[in-house]
């Protein structure tokens, strides 16, 4: 083993055994490089005034090379703001100005210890990051029935994590802290478990209530006090789109100094949040009273992002920054909330009008960007093919019976024409 990678692990052992614990092979394997290319160029950065020839860009006029082709398009923005590489751990004032919002929009964070956020290309490449950082194989990773599939990809295929799924729901369509504490406790023997903690929920759209956030703290607390190591990841993609009486803030707040067994984990990300898919920049997080444990856990983080993507987007990140700074972002960002809510309201309106029968049920939803419906007589599949050659529409086939609505890209006016096609494509194959 490396010798900085020992220095890491002895650091988290001296401070938290527990999160020594969860690490997996790789996890305690990883470091990141102090002595290396990135490390060097930065020292010539800082005391190489007359040549500094570390980096690998090309630089014209003590500025990066860049073509005029691109440029001209991103005249707002210095060169030095876009071609060269960003850190890392991404832009250091980026980092910070989202650590604050952190605090801002989660009231719970306040007085806190937790890390600055490390930029990630986005929400998937956070949760690999801690696959790779905590899951070995057969080690079990808890997540609800009603679930995005890259889950599996990522902690099961990529990492062979063993899924532990436990249903979302309750017979009275509240979140099951039931069944998250049970599967949490089967795991007792092995001593350790990952959770995703994925609100708004994907597929669903179902945000819990206050009373069903407590329960899910209670269960997850439960699971510590028995001995189980819990890496506790709040999965943040859709956070704020919050339409309904649901918790408005991330739970991340309520684990970050929940027990000793428990590591909270943020991952979240401008992407959905700030409707910049494409710019891919997420931030992962962690929480723990111990500073040396935190610092440590960043540095394998860094050596996981330099050795997989070397360092994220620095265009994507400066505009990012950029909007966050602006007088206008809060303005303009309650401007698309309020027509994601009323997307989100007018399903709801013509789901509960009775226009349409029995055909499905509902599962709740009251934030995010989706809705399921429950098909009680045809085929999710059969119905998604049917829709899609006979009438045009595109939907999500989940299961047997379970059909996912993104009423996030169609507009309001025309929301009701798609679930007329949608009954429309269910009476035709009744009657076929």
């Amino acid at each position: 083993m490396n010798p900085l990678a020992g220095q890491l692990n002895e650091s988290i052992k001296a401070g938290s055994p527990h999160v020594y614990d969860m690490l997996s092979n790789l996890g305690r394997e990883i470091y990141f490089p102090k002595e290396g290319i990135l490390s060097q160029s930065a020292e010539a950065s800082s005391h190489a005034k007359k040549y500094n020839a570390t980096i690998g860009i090309a630089t014209e006029g003590g500025i990066p090379m860049h073509l005029g082709v691109i440029q001209d398009k991103l005249s707002a923005f210095q060169p030095k703001d876009l071609y060269s590489y960003a850190p890392p751990a991404g832009k250091p004032e980026l980092r910070s100005v989202w650590r604050n919002k952190m605090i801002q929009e989660n009231p719970s964070l306040e007085g806190k210890s937790f890390s600055n956020p490390v930029v990630t290309n986005a929400l998937t490449h956070g949760l690999s990051i801690v696959a790779d950082l905590f899951v070995n194989e057969g080690d079990a990773v808890v997540y609800p029935d009603k679930n995005w599939e890259n889950y599996e990809l990522t902690f099961g295929i990529r990492r062979h994590g063993v899924t532990v799924n436990y249903p979302l729901f309750t017979e009275d369509m509240k979140f099951n802290a039931a069944g998250l504490r049970e599967a949490l406790l089967s795991q007792k023997d092995k001593g350790k478990a990952i959770v995703l903690l994925n609100f708004p929920n994907n597929p669903t759209g179902y945000t819990p209530g206050a009373e069903e956030g407590e329960a899910i703290i209670a269960a997850i607390l439960e699971a510590a006090e028995a001995g189980v190591n819990v890496v506790a990841v709040t999965d943040d993609a859709y956070f704020g789109l919050f339409f309904e009486d649901s918790l408005k803030e991330s739970l991340f707040g309520r684990l970050a100094d929940l027990h000793p067994r428990v590591l909270a984990v943020k991952i979240d990300g401008a992407t959905k949040e700030e409707f910049v898919w494409g710019f891919r920049v997420g931030f992962i997080t962690y929480a723990g009273e111990n500073k040396d444990v935190l610092s440590a856990l960043e540095q394998k983080t860094l050596g996981i992002i330099r050795a997989t993507i070397s360092s994220g987007s620095h265009p994507s990140q400066t505009f990012v920054l950029d909007a966050l700074k602006s007088p206008e972002f809060e303005t303009q960002k309650h401007e698309k909330f309020n027509i994601m809510k009323g997307r989100a309201n007018k399903v709801k309106s013509l789901l509960d009008s009775g226009k349409y029968g029995d055909v499905w049920e509902y599962y709740p939803f009251n934030s995010g960007y989706f809705m399921c419906l429950k098909l009680n007589d045809v085929s999710a599949e059969e119905l998604r093919t049917h829709l899609i050659h006979e009438y045009g529409v595109g939907t999500i086939a989940l299961g047997e019976h379970d059909l996912r609505i993104a009423f996030s890209c169609i507009e309001e006016e025309h929301l009701e024409d798609l679930f007329d096609l949608v009954y429309k494509g269910i009476q035709d194959l009744k009657q076929a």
